[in-house]
Formats: C-alpha cells, structure tokens, sequence
C-alpha cells in the first residue's frame, strides 16, 4: 500500500485509514485529507469501567462507548473515518 491508499471498504461505506498508513501522512497530506474527519479509539477507563475513548485526529477526546464496534459506528455515524491504532 502506498501513503494515499486505504483499505477497501463495503460499498457506500467511507474507508478505514491503517495506523501505518496514517504515520506516513506528509503535513500536506494531513491537510489535504482533512484532519478534522479523522477519529480514532483507545481503550479507556470511564467511570470505572472498561470502555473505549473517541479522539479527533489531533488528540482531542469527542466521545466514549461501551465496545470498539459501537465507537466505530458512533465515528461514522458523525461522517468520520475511524483510523485503526493496534
């Protein structure tokens, strides 16, 4: 896979960026693509519990929920493509 490509999607679907892919983005890239569409999920402790933390891009948190499907779908749900970390 080149810098530009990701990986394929269902169609109708926005694609998944690749945390290989996402570290190789020149600042140009990242401005092209529009960091602000990006998110990314984390596993995280919220109120005690094991759950999963929505970040922008730049590291802001945006979100939470309870399993890493339902925070991809919360991503896209709000015309976001998830980036995958792990």
């Amino acid at each position: 896979m080149t810098d530009h490509e990701q990986r394929p999607e269902a169609e109708g679907t926005e694609p998944t960026l690749s945390r290989d892919i996402l570290t190789k983005l020149s600042p140009i890239d990242w401005a092209r693509f529009g960091v602000h569409r990006i998110a990314y999920c984390r596993p995280a402790m919220i109120n005690g519990a094991l759950a999963v933390a929505i970040h922008a891009a730049d590291g802001t948190p945006i979100g939470a929920a309870p399993n890493a499907v339902l925070a991809e779908a919360a991503i896209r749900e709000h015309e976001m493509i998830p980036a995958l970390l792990h």
